[in-house]
């Protein structure tokens, strides 16, 4: 019965507020997501925001402003508030989907060769004009986030190099892009395997210095990743310990990071409460 009060709420907001267009209007919900400091309050209200996103990309198919909003709300909803293996790639797949129907049809070439070979396929982004920074943005993470939900599918994770190398062109044009996000997910890509087994953590610990620096140490995801990618990566207790403990003593309120820093307390709350060391 909630939802469907919130569905209906949001239906009277767009069809009652003329002035109020599509794009604004998933602009400013998007805006309340992200800095509501109640994480259940966007679990239980997203999907019917969700719902709202898809009715209102039915209606305009080709609308690249909501075919974004939407790649980025189910891939961050799925990521982040989301624990049911199945759900998770279901809501990835509407992600990947909707990131694909926002860039494919200006860089049809690239998408096109997007299970070609790595070499054919680096062949083609150069063909990004700058002003598609976040358009490629959206692409690239909507499609790391596919991939992550289906890290049991070798095929899937076969395409992980073509991710990081789109995401190294959207830092080596802004490096301090969407506040140090974009270093975070190459940060993350590199900090899967110990030198051991062929890694390289070490540039995974630049991106997630670098990461940290740009979002002036707000983001506290940044932090947190750090640790459990990182940190356990190489058997570092005093990094570990220390980086938590800084993300549960910083505040959590800071514009776009608030719902994402709550979570990020509570997860380094119980990575300090493991036995990993």
């Amino acid at each position: 019965m909630y939802r469907l009060l919130v569905i209906g709420l949001l239906l009277t907001l767009v069809t009652g507020c003329a002035s109020l267009s599509r794009e604004r209007l998933a602009a400013n919900l998007t805006s309340a997501m992200l800095n509501q400091n109640d994480p259940d309050i966007v679990r239980d209200g997203a999907p019917a925001y969700l719902l709202l996103l898809d009715s209102m990309i039915r209606d305009t198919p080709r609308d690249q402003t909501l075919l974004m909003a939407g790649a980025r709300l189910y891939g961050a909803f799925a990521s982040g508030l989301i624990r049911e293996p199945v759900r998770i790639k279901r809501l990835t797949q509407r992600s990947w989907e909707y990131a694909q129907r926002a860039f494919c049809p200006r860089y049809g070439a690239i998408c096109a060769q997007s299970d070609a070979r790595f070499d054919q396929f680096t062949a083609t982004i150069d063909r990004i004009a700058p002003d598609d920074l976040g358009l490629l943005y959206v692409y690239a993470t909507s499609w790391a986030g596919w991939i992550a939900a289906r890290s049991d599918d070798w095929s899937a994770l076969a395409d992980l190099p073509k991710v990081e190398y789109l995401l190294e062109r959207v830092v080596a044009r802004v490096p301090d892009y969407d506040h140090g996000r974009a270093q975070l997910y190459l940060a993350v890509m590199h900090s899967q395997l110990p030198p051991s087994m062929g890694g390289k953590p070490e540039i995974g610990k630049q991106h997630f210095e670098l990461a940290i620096a740009y979002s002036d140490g707000r983001d506290l995801m940044a932090k947190v990743e750090y640790a459990r990618r990182y940190a356990r990566l190489v058997f570092d207790q005093s990094l570990h310990d220390r980086l938590l403990t800084e993300v549960l003593a910083a505040p959590a309120e800071a514009p776009d990071l608030t719902l994402s820093n709550i979570l990020a307390k509570q997860q380094a709350e119980q990575l300090l409460k493991d036995e990993y060391f």
